[in-house]
């Protein structure tokens, strides 16, 4: 079962930078390629920058040319929650913290083997725990 973390919106906004606090706790969206995470291939553990909650891996990670870091699938199923975004023209799966409620950003249909998804996340509502130490 998923630790739940919740904090009040005036804890959340002391806690993460401006670009954490609107993209996890109000649903914005970084500018493609302006994320720190879009170029980097290193090893390691995908967190949530709200939480901490452990949610992708390096192994999953790929380049897909949209300009944001994207997975093939989360590090287990239960880490993130799906859920219906009408904000748009057309209907998306925002995907969010299973563990915070955080918006981490949306999943797609249309990614690589073997899992045929492509999670397009924010790099700022991630951190990346480097393996190795480094």
């Amino acid at each position: 079962m998923t630790h739940k973390v919740t904090k009040p919106d005036a804890e959340w906004k002391e806690a993460l930078t401006a670009d954490q606090y609107r993209v996890l706790r109000k649903k914005g969206t970084e500018r493609p390629f302006t994320g720190q995470y879009v170029h980097v291939m290193d090893g390691g553990v995908y967190r949530c920058a709200g939480c901490g909650a452990e949610l992708f891996t390096s192994q999953d990670k790929y380049d897909s040319g949209t300009g944001w870091p994207s997975f093939t699938q989360p590090v287990d199923a239960a880490a993130v929650e799906r859920h219906r975004d009408w904000r748009m023209l057309a209907p998306r799966t925002e995907i969010r913290c299973a563990s915070c409620g955080g918006h981490l950003g949306h999943v797609f249909a249309d990614g690589p083997a073997p899992t045929g998804e492509r999670y397009c996340m924010n790099s700022c509502a991630l951190t990346l725990e480097r393996s190795g130490g480094s």
